[in-house]
C-alpha cells in the first residue's frame, strides 16, 4: 500500500497538495502525520522514511519506490491510476493545466512567504504589500482563462476537479485566512474548492490537531 508522510494539517500547504492527490487518485494509502518543528523534528528527519527528500513533506513511499515534491507525487499517482484523473484529456487544456501546475509550483513567493497557510485561522484583512497583489493579479488571470476557456459547465478550473485545483488548493485557504482581494468570478470558484468532500475532510482533520506552531500564528504584517 502506498505510504505518504506529511506534517500538520492546519499548516503544511505542500502535504496538503500531496494528500489531496492521494485522494484523488483513488488508490489506498496510508497517510503518517508528522507534527513539524516539534522537538524531535530534526531527529525524525534524518530517519530513512526522510532520507530521500532531506527530511522534507510530503514524501511517498510505494513499497521500495519513493516520491517527494508535491508535483513529482502528482504525477507519479496520475500515472499509477491510469492517467485519466488529473489532467484534462484536451491536449490544449492539459498543456495549458500543465503550465498552471508548474507556474504554481515554482512562483507566488511573496504570497507564500507573507501569507503562510493556517486553515484554522481567519484573520482581520488587510491592504496586502505590493508584490503579493502582484501574485494575486496573476493568480486571477491564470483562473479567469481556464474558466473561460475550459470550466465549461463544470466548477473548477478545467470543469472537474484535477491537478491545478489540487495545486491551487492551499491558495484558496490563505485568500480565506487573510481576507485577501480576488476578482468577482474567483469567490464561486474558492467555494467549490473548499466544500471539495477532500477539503472538507482535511479541514475537519486540521481543526482536531492538537499542534501550535507560534510562528504559523500570527496575522500578516
Amino acid at each position: 500500500m502506498l505510504k505518504l508522510i506529511i506534517g500538520n494539517k492546519a499548516y503544511s500547504s505542500w502535504s496538503l497538495r500531496g494528500w489531496l492527490a492521494c485522494k484523488q487518485s483513488g488508490l489506498p494509502f496510508e497517510e503518517m502525520v508528522v507534527p513539524l518543528y516539534d522537538q524531535a523534528w530534526e531527529k525524525r528527519r534524518q530517519g530513512d522514511e526522510f532520507a530521500p527528500s532531506s527530511g522534507k513533506v510530503p514524501i511517498l513511499w510505494d513499497g521500495d519506490c519513493v516520491v517527494w515534491d508535491s508535483l513529482a507525487i502528482v504525477e507519479y499517482l496520475n500515472e499509477a491510476s491510469g492517467g485519466d484523473k488529473f489532467w484534462p484529456a484536451d491536449p490544449a487544456a492539459r498543456a495549458m493545466a500543465r503550465s498552471m501546475a508548474a507556474e504554481m509550483h515554482s512562483g507566488f513567493t511573496a504570497l507564500r512567504r507573507k501569507h503562510s497557510m493556517n486553515i484554522r485561522q481567519v484573520y482581520e484583512p488587510r491592504q496586502p504589500d505590493d508584490d503579493v497583489v502582484a501574485d494575486l493579479q496573476r493568480i486571477m488571470e491564470l483562473w479567469a482563462q481556464a474558466r473561460a476557456r475550459w470550466g465549461g459547465d463544470g466548477q473548477f478550473l478545467f470543469g472537474d476537479f484535477g491537478a491545478v485545483d489540487i495545486m491551487f488548493a492551499p491558495v484558496v485557504t490563505r485568500i480565506i485566512t487573510y481576507g485577501l482581494p480576488v476578482a468577482r468570478f474567483a469567490p464561486a470558484y474558492m467555494n467549490a474548492v473548499l466544500q471539495h468532500p477532500f477539503l472538507q475532510d482535511w479541514i475537519a482533520a486540521a481543526q482536531e490537531e492538537d499542534w501550535v506552531i507560534e510562528k504559523f500564528e500570527q496575522a500578516a504584517q
